[in-house]
């Protein structure tokens, strides 16, 4: 049985395959891990050699998987939308954006396909650090099937990342606005849902309420909760907020890992309607889309 690749997702393969820009981005994401990697594990000689240490090295050597992962966490999360915010804008500062739409392929084809290109972009990055991060596994005990569920938390960030990046893409018709935007949608979303809880938890009265439920959609508090639940077990609502401080629906998602699974959840459903939008966006029936005669460019 031959399987069928989409069509954008077979031509950014060829074209990424010839180019040296993949080999020299590999290049650099192996040197920010390595550079990583040597920083925390002097962090950990200098820390287990310290007077309260039991000065086991070994034991401390664990932390190297969370101090790597967030590395490879911030960089898909830096660069996602700068491979993807260029994917529409792209092909209309090179005039082809009317070609694509001549295809047989639906413009949610064209946009799950961009996304695709990226995710497995990422992929290639990820999987060439594995032997980096394998040496928290090899030298600190962990068990193997957690660098699995790591891996399924970078392709939902880069699908995340990636449909901000193609959503703002097809709004903007330069490269460079849409990086910026992106940006912008990252500042609503990272920073911006923090503000209510604050608010309310300064100013109303002790607790954030059910403000917190706004951190579902939040990647800062999915990855943490990750790595919480990973290195302790525990949850990381569990040991700061009592049952009077929140909701009772917050309080009822912070017992066990359903947080985590509800919160990926739902950072995977703002994804589907961000692509969504990229698809009705790009979508030439639209109305917006259709450049009415007599208007000048």
């Amino acid at each position: 049985m031959r399987v069928r690749w989409n069509p954008i997702v077979k031509k950014d393969l060829q074209i990424a395959a010839r180019s040296m820009r993949i080999s020299w981005g590999l290049f650099a994401y192996e040197a920010v891990l390595t550079m990583t990697f040597l920083l925390a594990l002097a962090v950990i000689q200098q820390q287990t050699g310290s007077f309260y240490s039991d000065g086991n090295v070994y034991h401390h050597l664990i932390y190297l998987f969370p101090v790597l992962a967030i590395a490879q966490v911030c960089i898909v999360t830096l660069i996602v939308p700068v491979i993807t915010a260029s994917s529409i804008s792209g092909e209309k500062e090179r005039q082809t954006f009317d070609i694509m739409l001549t295809t047989c392929m639906s413009p949610f084809s064209i946009v799950l396909g961009k996304v695709v290109s990226a995710v497995i972009h990422i992929l290639f990055y990820v999987v060439g650090g594995l032997p980096i991060m394998a040496l928290s596994f090899v030298v600190g005990g962990m068990d193997w099937s957690n660098l699995f569920y790591f891996i399924l938390t970078i392709v939902l960030l880069s699908v995340f990342s990636g449909s901000i990046g193609i959503f703002c893409s097809s709004v903007c018709r330069k490269s460079i606005s849409a990086v910026v935007l992106s940006y912008v949608f990252y500042f609503v979303i990272f920073v911006l849902t923090f503000i209510p809880a604050i608010i309310k938890g300064l100013f109303v009265n002790k607790g954030a309420g059910e403000t917190m439920l706004l951190w579902l959609v939040n990647p800062i508090i999915f990855f943490e909760e990750f790595f919480m639940q990973i290195m302790s077990g525990e949850s990381l609502f569990a040991g700061n907020f009592e049952k009077g401080d929140v909701g009772f629906l917050t309080f009822q998602l912070a017992r066990g890992k359903t947080w985590m699974f509800v919160s990926g959840a739902c950072i995977l459903l703002l994804s589907v309607l961000f692509l969504l939008a990229a698809a009705w966006k790009v979508n030439p029936m639209h109305t917006s889309s259709v450049r009415r005669p007599g208007k000048k460019k």
